[in-house]
C-alpha cells in the first residue's frame, strides 16, 4: 500500500506544495512508487526544492471554479480589479528577494539575473494598467461614434467595446517561471477573465509563490468572495497540461514553451475555431555581422545573448552570419570571450567579487542534448572553435561550458546534424554556430533559413542595409546593433513560423485576453420602411 510522505517546503513559500482550487489550498504530499512532480536545484541536484503528487480531478475543478466565479469577476469593473493587481504588484516589490531566492533555488538562475525577473513582476501591472499613448490599455480601449440616421430624426451611434473571453488557462515554462506566465495571467485578469495556471513542472515552486501572492492580493483587496476561483493553480506534467488545454470549459489558452508542445495545443483544439490559442514558442535567432560593423557592440552583444540564461532564452542568439572579410577576427574574438564567461554558483560573487554570468543548464537531460548536438555536428563536419564540456564543481550540479561551432552554411531543413551541421535545430544551452557570407544578400538569406521567426539582429553601419534588413527579415523582434535577447515590455513581443501565432506578448499580450463587439444603438425614432415593404402606421397604434 502506497505511503504519503511529508512534502518539502521551500522557506520561500507560504504553503506546503499544494494546488490551488477554487480559493482552497489543497496539499499535494507525495506518495511513494507512484508518480510525482520534483524539482531540484540544477547547482545542487541533492538539493529538492519542491515536491508533490499531481492529482488529474482538479483540473476538472479548478475550471469550475474558475467558471463559477467569472461572472462576479467580469462585472466587478475594471477599476476594482486594477487595484487587486496594483495590490499583487506591492506584494511582489515586498517579497523579491524570497522570489529572487526560490528563481535561482529553482531554475539555477544566477542571483543577479533572479533578481531581474523578480522585479519584472511588479512590472508587469504597471506596463499593461499604461494608459499613456503607447500604453497596453489603449489597445483595448473602446470607442463610440455618429452614424446619423436616413430620414433625420436618429440618433444613432456606433460602439465598440472589449469583453473577456471567460476562463483562460495559462502554460508556463521553466526559463523565466515566474515573469513569463505573470506576463500573460496579469493582462488576462486586468480584462475580467479568471484563469487556471499550470506552472513548469521544472519549476512548479516558483509557480505556486506567484499564485500565493495573486491569491493574496485578492482577499486583501476584498475581491468578491475574497477572489475564490478567480486565479486557480493546478502542478503537473504533461498530462494535467494536456488535460488543461484540452478541457471544454476554458475559453483561450496563453501558452509559452516550445513548438512541439504548442504543436499539441494545436492540434487539441483543431475543431474549437472560437478558443484564442495564443503561442509564444522557440527561435533559432540569426546575428547578421556586416564587414562595416563595430567589432566592440556585435562582439559583446552576440556574446550576452548567445550564453546569458545558460543559453536558455527563447531569443537567444543561436546563429552568427559574419561577413567573410571580418570572419576571422570576429570569431577570434567571440572564442576570447566566451572562454572567459564565468560559469558556476549561481550565488556566486557575492561580498565584491566579480559575479557570476551564468549557472547551470536546467537538467542531466538538457545537457546531454546540447554535448550530443555538439558531436554530432563535428561527426558531420563542422569546425569546433570552442567545445563545450561540462564543467565539474563542489556540490555536483548541471554545469557546462559554452560552445562556438563553425558550418558551412545554415538550412531551414530539419535533419539531423551529423548530416548537416547548419540544419535548422533550436538547441535550448550554451551553444552557438557561425557560417561566414559574401554580401547582404546572402546574409540575409542566410537569416531566414529557419522555420523559426522570433528575433534577429544585424550589425552595421549602413543605414541602407539596416533598413533592407528591417523589411527583408522574416521575424517578430528585429533589432540593428544590438543583440537578440532582452526584449522590453513595453513593446510587442512574438514571432512568426514555429515561433508563434502572430499573438504577441508584451506590451499587446491584452489582444489575447478581450474580443472586440460591435454594436449599434439608437436612441431616437430612425426606423425607416425599406424599399418594398409594406408598412400601416396603424399596426403599432
Amino acid at each position: 500500500m502506497a505511503t504519503l510522505t511529508a512534502p518539502f517546503k521551500h522557506p520561500s513559500l507560504s504553503h506546503a506544495p499544494s494546488d490551488l482550487v477554487g480559493g482552497e489550498w489543497v496539499a499535494l504530499p507525495g506518495k511513494s512508487g507512484a508518480a510525482s512532480v520534483e524539482s531540484h536545484n540544477p547547482a545542487r541536484p541533492e538539493q529538492v526544492v519542491w515536491t508533490g503528487h499531481p492529482r488529474a480531478e482538479h483540473v476538472d475543478a479548478a475550471v469550475r471554479a474558475a467558471r463559477a466565479a467569472f461572472p462576479a469577476w467580469a462585472r466587478l469593473g475594471k477599476e476594482r480589479r486594477f487595484a487587486v493587481l496594483r495590490r499583487f504588484a506591492e506584494l511582489c516589490r515586498q517579497k523579491a528577494p524570497a522570489m529572487a531566492d526560490l528563481i535561482c533555488d529553482e531554475t539555477g538562475k544566477v542571483m543577479w539575473e533572479a533578481r531581474g525577473e523578480a522585479a519584472a513582476l511588479a512590472a508587469k501591472v504597471d506596463i499593461t494598467l499604461d494608459l499613456s499613448p503607447t500604453g497596453g490599455l489603449r489597445r483595448v480601449d473602446g470607442f463610440e461614434f455618429d452614424m446619423g440616421a436616413a430620414g433625420g430624426g436618429g440618433q444613432k451611434v456606433g460602439r465598440a467595446w472589449f469583453r473577456p473571453h471567460g476562463v483562460m488557462a495559462v502554460v508556463g515554462p521553466f526559463n523565466f517561471p515566474a515573469h513569463l506566465p505573470n506576463g500573460h495571467i496579469i493582462p488576462a485578469l486586468a480584462m475580467g477573465n479568471t484563469v487556471v495556471f499550470k506552472p513548469s513542472d521544472r519549476a512548479p515552486g516558483v509557480g505556486q509563490m506567484l499564485v500565493e501572492l495573486l491569491a493574496e492580493a485578492m482577499e486583501k483587496e476584498g475581491a468578491p468572495n475574497k477572489g475564490k476561483g478567480v486565479i486557480n493553480l493546478v502542478q503537473g506534467g504533461g498530462d494535467i497540461a494536456s488535460a488543461l488545454t484540452s478541457h471544454e470549459g476554458i475559453d483561450g489558452i496563453l501558452f509559452t514553451g516550445s513548438w512541439p508542445v504548442g504543436r499539441r495545443i494545436l492540434h487539441a483544439n483543431i475543431d474549437r475555431p472560437s478558443r484564442i490559442v495564443a503561442l509564444e514558442m522557440g527561435g533559432n535567432n540569426p546575428v547578421i555581422v556586416m564587414e562595416d560593423a563595430d567589432l566592440r557592440q556585435a562582439a559583446i552583444e552576440i556574446i550576452r545573448c548567445a550564453f546569458n540564461t545558460t543559453g536558455q532564452r527563447c531569443t537567444c542568439t543561436r546563429r552568427v552570419i559574419v561577413h567573410a572579410r571580418i570572419a576571422d577576427r570576429l570569431i577570434e574574438v567571440l572564442e576570447t570571450a566566451a572562454a572567459a564567461l564565468a560559469f558556476g554558483d549561481p550565488r556566486g560573487g557575492a561580498m565584491g567579487k566579480t559575479p557570476t554570468f551564468a549557472g547551470p543548464i536546467i537538467s542531466e537531460a538538457a545537457r546531454k542534448a546540447v554535448l550530443d548536438f555538439q558531436k554530432a555536428a563535428f561527426e558531420g563536419g563542422a569546425e569546433p572553435i570552442l567545445e563545450s564540456e561540462p564543467i565539474a564543481i563542489r556540490g555536483g550540479g548541471y554545469f557546462l561550458s559554452p560552445s562556438i561551432i563553425k558550418v558551412e552554411k545554415f538550412t531551414a531543413d530539419d535533419v539531423e546534424p551529423s548530416k548537416r551541421p547548419g540544419c535548422d535545430r533550436e538547441v535550448f544551452g550554451p551553444l552557438l554556430r557561425i557560417a561566414e557570407v559574401r554580401d547582404l544578400d546572402e546574409a540575409i538569406a542566410q537569416a531566414n533559413a529557419t522555420r523559426y521567426g522570433l528575433a534577429a539582429s544585424i550589425f552595421t553601419r549602413d543605414v541602407a542595409a539596416a533598413e533592407r534588413f528591417m523589411f527583408e527579415c522574416r521575424a517578430g523582434c528585429l533589432n540593428i546593433n544590438t543583440g537578440t535577447a532582452g526584449a522590453s515590455s513595453k513593446l510587442p513581443f512574438g514571432g512568426i513560423g514555429l515561433s508563434g501565432n502572430h499573438r504577441p506578448a508584451g506590451s499587446f499580450s491584452l489582444d489575447s485576453c478581450a474580443y472586440p463587439v460591435a454594436g449599434m444603438i439608437e436612441r431616437g425614432e430612425s426606423a425607416q420602411v425599406a424599399e418594398g415593404m409594406n408598412w400601416d402606421e396603424q399596426w403599432v397604434r
